[in-house]
C-alpha cells in the first residue's frame, strides 16, 4: 500500500493540532467558572470549536501539499488539457489476404488499400483531435504499432506504406490475439474512453476464445473489406470477406459491423461511436480542483471560528443583577439580560 505525501502531511497536521487542542482544553477547564459561570458548563460551540480546528487544519494541510506536489498546469487558448483526450485503438488485419485486389466499388483496390481509404474518410468526419491513435497489427500474433500518437502522418504510413505481414511468422490469421492486445493496452486507461476498430477480411475466425474488453472501452466498430461473394486463392483456400463471421464478431463484443467494401462508415454511425459524454461538473474536478476546495474550506473554517466563539462562545456575563443591588444599597451595574448568577 502507497500512502501519499499530502496524506501523511494532513495526518501530522491533525495530530498536531490534536495535541494543542488538548493542552488548550486542560487550560480552559481550570477557568471554566470564570469563562462560563459557576456550574462550569460548557455551551455547544466551545466542545465543537476544537474538532472543527481540527479538521479544518487537516484540509489545509491536505490542500495545500497536494498543490505543492503536482505539475504546474499551463492554459493555451486552443490546446486540449491532457486528460480530456480520448483512445482509438485500431486493430489492423495484415495478413496477406489483405493485399488481394477484390476490394471497393470497381473491385481493383486490395482490402488494404480499401481499409486506408475507409479509415482516412472515418478521420475526416470525426472530431480526430480530441483523440489519440494506438494501432495494434494482427497477423498469426499482434503486435502494437505505435501507441497513444497525435501525428496523423504516422498513422497513413502505416496504413498505406508499412509492409508489416514480414514481421510475423507465416500461418493462419488469428483476429483474436489482436483483440487480447488491444484490451491488455487499454486495461489502464480512463472508464469509457476508448472506441476499438477492427479492420479485417474475417478471412478465419475462430468460433471460441473472445476476448472480454476492460471498462476502458466505450464502442466497438467492426469493418470488413473485400468481396463477400467471389473469393480469390491464396493459401490453398479460397478467401473472401466473412461478413456473417465479422457480424458475429462485433455482436460478441457488443459493437458495430460494417461492409465497407464498397461503401464509406455513415456518418451518423460516426457520430454515434465518436460523441463525447456529458459530465456533470463533480465528474470534471481533478485533484487540483479539490485541493483548492479543500484549501478555501480550511481556511474559511479557521477565519471564521473566531467570530462563531465570540457570538455563541458563552452566555456567561460577568456583574451585579440590578435587584440584588437595589436591596443591598449598593450601586448596580447593568447586565445583559440573560445573564447567569
Amino acid at each position: 500500500m502507497v500512502i501519499s505525501t499530502p496524506l501523511v502531511v494532513m495526518v501530522l497536521g491533525m495530530v498536531g493540532m490534536l495535541l494543542a487542542e488538548w493542552l488548550h482544553g486542560r487550560r480552559v477547564a481550570r477557568m471554566a467558572p470564570l469563562a462560563f459561570g459557576a456550574h462550569r458548563r460548557w455551551p455547544v460551540a466551545a466542545v465543537v470549536a476544537p474538532w472543527i480546528r481540527i479538521t479544518a487544519t487537516g484540509a489545509l494541510s491536505w490542500g495545500l501539499a497536494t498543490l505543492l506536489l503536482l505539475q504546474p498546469k499551463a492554459h493555451r487558448i486552443g490546446e486540449i488539457p491532457e486528460g480530456d483526450y480520448r483512445h482509438l485503438l485500431l486493430v489492423l488485419d495484415v495478413s496477406p489476404s489483405m493485399r488481394l485486389a477484390d476490394a471497393g466499388q470497381t473491385g481493383k483496390l486490395t482490402r488494404r488499400g480499401r481499409a486506408a481509404d475507409l479509415l482516412q474518410s472515418f478521420f475526416e468526419r470525426s472530431p480526430i483531435e480530441l483523440y489519440k491513435l494506438t494501432v495494434v497489427a494482427t497477423y498469426t500474433d499482434a503486435k502494437p504499432v505505435v501507441i497513444d500518437t497525435r501525428d496523423m502522418e504516422i498513422v497513413r504510413n502505416i496504413l498505406n506504406e508499412l509492409p508489416m505481414e514480414y514481421a510475423f511468422k507465416s500461418g493462419p490469421t488469428n483476429l483474436f490475439s489482436g483483440l487480447e492486445e488491444a484490451a491488455k493496452i487499454a486495461r489502464p486507461w480512463n472508464p469509457g474512453s476508448t472506441l476499438v476498430l477492427v479492420v479485417s477480411d474475417g478471412d478465419s475466425i475462430p468460433p471460441t476464445g473472445m476476448p472480454r474488453m476492460p471498462d476502458s472501452v466505450s464502442s466497438v466498430l467492426v469493418v470488413g473489406v473485400g468481396d463477400p461473394l467471389a473469393g480469390k486463392f491464396i493459401g490453398g483456400h479460397q478467401s473472401r470477406q466473412d461478413a456473417s463471421s465479422l457480424r458475429q464478431l462485433a455482436t460478441r463484443l457488443r459493437g458495430e459491423y460494417h461492409n465497407g467494401n464498397e461503401k464509406h462508415i455513415g456518418t451518423s454511425l460516426i457520430t454515434a461511436l465518436t460523441q463525447v459524454p456529458s459530465l456533470s461538473p463533480w465528474e470534471k474536478l481533478g485533484q487540483r480542483e479539490y485541493a483548492l476546495l479543500a484549501v478555501a474550506l480550511g481556511a474559511a473554517l479557521l477565519g471564521l471560528l473566531p467570530l462563531f466563539l465570540h457570538y455563541l462562545g458563552s452566555s456567561w456575563l460577568p456583574g451585579v443583577r440590578q435587584q440584588e443591588a437595589a436591596r443591598s444599597g449598593l450601586p448596580g451595574k447593568r447586565v445583559a439580560q440573560g445573564a447567569v448568577p
